[in-house]
């Protein structure tokens, strides 16, 4: 059980990481369509689609699959807390990502291009993260 529970957490992280780093970069472009053009019509399908139909059910699944986990090992090690932190700051690019999504949708532009190439590197610093608190599983 434990290792299909791990697969499944796996592939849900693989899904959800692949939305987080693509939708940011959706946003570096749509902030540069104009209002109301064609492929800012586009941009706001896209978006809404990557969110809805992959980056929302991949993160709820990649959570519970990772509690799962956490429940069967029986054990909270030191090096969980870093996997964690990545955890939140994952979650809290899904927020801000969400936030945009409803902004772009609404035509507004909230902020520009630049900034969104900012939060398009979040995520890597947050799997970053991830990826050296299971392989290498520091504090432990």
């Amino acid at each position: 059980m434990y290792e299909w529970l791990k697969v499944i957490h796996l592939l849900a992280d693989f899904s959800w990481m692949a939305g987080l780093f693509y939708l940011p970069r959706l946003f570096v472009y749509h902030a540069s369509e104009p209002v109301g053009s064609q492929t800012s019509e586009t941009f706001k399908i896209m978006e809404r689609r990557l969110l809805k139909a992959i980056m929302r059910p991949a993160a709820i699944v990649a959570i519970l699959s990772g509690l799962g986990l956490l429940h069967l090992s029986g054990s909270f090690e030191p090096w969980v807390w870093l996997k964690l932190l990545a955890v939140v700051g994952l979650l809290a690019t899904q927020g801000i990502c969400e936030k945009y999504v409803k902004s772009f949708a609404a035509d507004e532009r909230l902020k520009p291009h630049r900034y969104f190439r900012i939060l398009n590197e979040v995520p890597t610093v947050a799997l970053i993260l991830a990826v050296i608190a299971v392989v290498i599983r520091p504090f432990g």
